[in-house]
């Protein structure tokens, strides 16, 4: 169940409201593997961890589109609207990839509302989602989500 849940009338004064984070998950060679063969995206960096441990980053690493397909996810846990018939992902304004995810690294996305505006029959918010990688100061990915929620 998310840790705070709101109803769609009250959305409009959620911007600046930090949403918190949801529990790590960590990233597996085999989630690696699926998203690798899901896509196509087969590159050594991510699916060969003998090749790997030799490169510089000295393991295999998640694909940075792996990573930013968990916002949704991860971003659901602590937050929900209620009193919509309609939560649609809206898109992406800005992602930046700031530092690879090791096979074996836990991450979690810490989200903020920065912007509420109506749309017909409902809200689009902006947050600001930035994945966290635990024990690791700098974050695997920035990103700022688009939703929208119609009622």
């Amino acid at each position: 169940m998310p840790n705070l849940v709101v109803d769609f009338k009250d959305l409009p004064n959620m911007a600046g409201t930090d949403l918190g984070t949801s529990d790590y998950r960590e990233i597996t060679q085999v989630d690696i593997d699926t998203f690798a063969n899901l896509t196509g995206d087969r590159q050594w960096i991510h699916v060969d961890p003998e090749r790997a441990r030799e490169s510089p980053l000295g393991a295999t690493i998640a694909h940075g589109f792996f990573i930013l397909s968990l916002i949704i996810p991860l971003w659901s846990e602590p937050f929900d609207v209620e009193g919509v018939t309609t939560k649609l992902n809206y898109g992406l304004d800005k992602v930046r990839f700031t530092s690879p995810v090791k096979v074996g690294s836990k991450v979690r996305p810490r989200a903020t509302i920065t912007d509420v505006s109506a749309v017909e029959r409902g809200a689009t918010i902006k947050v600001k989602a930035i994945i966290e990688m635990k024990d690791i100061e700098r974050p695997a990915a920035v990103a700022q989500l688009l939703a929208r929620f119609y009622v």
